[in-house]
């Protein structure tokens, strides 16, 4: 339980000491932080070493298909003002990497941790949370998730009873059936642009009727729970009714809708929603995640979009035609290896930009983009691609593995 002082055993403490030192080998070696294999090196020496690094923590786990990495941080920053946090703030997000943060956090108060979907029951019951933020979930990783549905049912199982707080957006209803479970739930009417995901009822599988923003299932009664926090604009709506301004450095609307969860979160914790939106306007950039940077004499902003509910969002924020965008695909195992995906991207949404395609997949985005009757070039590298780019700020959109390769290049 969070509150509980008691001093590491010698055993995890060993654990915590080899898995910093792999890390720092793994770092020596530029092969990234470190922070997976030197988690996996201490787990294996302490296999309960998770919950023993979490017990003297208010936890809050944060999980979603789409905006966990952000969420995570905004939250952070808000928890902040009411004392230390630890948090996995590059987003290394399964026990490993959770492990490897949370043994940085001897002194914290709180820990903030982003959960990979897979793993949220199973880190649940390790950490005991005080909260539980479910955002979205949508079709990702096909080759590697559960079908949505089913990973709704694990949520539901494996949170089922939680004496968490589930902060959970109520306008996504796979997110209402994986939270319904627990005794404890705020709703968050945060907005879900995506939806084809949930047009079928989590519950007994008829349709699902969207009127407007409501949804309900004609045949269970199923239906949207009424929320207590909303997104309303640039602003979010407290369950009292009091309207706090966003101010956010980092851009779209998805975004707003993360601030309003993550103000919902921070009430928890006892942070006002002045004191805490206050404190998220200081997020400029989350892990290289919309950075504008210097690259050949052009700015190139650097946008994350792994998924189709994560493109779409991204389409909305870009600047319009004629900025040039740059897009980059690749299929290793961190993004999924099936990229039939594609095909539900409404890329149309880029007609009268100039485009330019690269990664290790760009002929089967280049397959995607003739389909959709849009000029682009294919280009070997970002090199070439800028180099062709006509003036102006260049979007340059990117699934996981190959904006990370472009945040390599260009230095970020």
């Amino acid at each position: 339980m969070a509150g509980n002082t008691e001093p590491l055993s010698p055993r995890a403490k060993l654990a915590v000491t080899a898995g910093k030192a792999a890390a720092a080998v793994s770092r020596a070696a530029g092969r990234g932080s470190g922070s997976v294999i030197g988690g996996k090196v201490a787990l294996r020496l302490d296999p309960d070493l998770l919950g023993r690094l979490a017990q003297h923590l208010d936890v809050v786990l944060v999980s979603a298909t789409n905006g966990k990495t952000t969420t995570t941080r905004l939250i952070a920053e808000a928890l902040r003002a009411s004392g230390p946090v630890v948090s996995n703030a590059l987003g290394a997000n399964m026990p490993a990497g959770i492990t490897s943060a949370l043994a940085g956090g001897s002194d914290a108060k709180y820990g903030v941790i982003e959960v990979d979907e897979k793993y949220l029951a199973g880190v649940a019951r390790d950490v005991t949370p005080k909260a539980i933020a479910l955002l979205n979930l949508s079709r990702d990783q096909l080759d590697r998730a559960a079908e949505t549905r089913m990973l709704a049912e694990k949520w539901r199982e494996g949170l089922a009873g939680s004496k968490a707080v589930v902060i959970a957006n109520a306008d996504d209803p796979l997110i209402v059936w994986a939270a319904s479970s627990s005794p404890n739930v705020v709703w968050v009417a945060a907005g879900q642009e995506w939806k084809d995901d949930a047009w079928s009822c989590p519950s007994c599988g008829g349709v699902m009727q969207r009127p407007g923003d409501d949804w309900f299932c004609g045949d269970c009664g199923f239906r949207r729970p009424t929320p207590s926090w909303v997104l309303s604009g640039d602003h979010v709506l407290d369950p009292h009714g009091s309207a706090w301004p966003i101010h956010l450095q980092l851009p779209g609307r998805a975004n707003k809708a993360n601030a309003a969860t993550s103000a919902a979160v921070a009430a928890t914790f006892g942070v006002p929603p002045q004191v805490a939106l206050e404190r998220m306007y200081q997020v400029q950039a989350v892990a290289g995640r919309y950075d504008v940077v210097q690259f050949h004499n052009r700015e190139l902003r650097l946008l994350l979009a792994k998924n189709p509910a994560g493109w779409l969002e991204t389409f909305s924020l870009i600047n319009p035609p004629p900025t040039p965008v740059i897009l980059a695909v690749n299929a290793r195992g961190a993004d999924g290896t099936d990229t039939s995906w594609l095909w539900d991207v409404d890329y149309t949404r880029l007609a009268g930009h100039p485009i330019f395609v690269l990664g290790d997949r760009k002929l089967d985005l280049a397959v995607r983009l003739e389909v959709a009757n849009l000029e682009f070039r294919v280009c070997e590298n970002l090199d070439e691609a800028v180099q062709l780019a006509p003036p102006g700020l260049i979007e340059t959109i990117a699934n996981y593995t190959a904006f990370q390769d472009l945040r390599r290049r260009v230095g970020n």
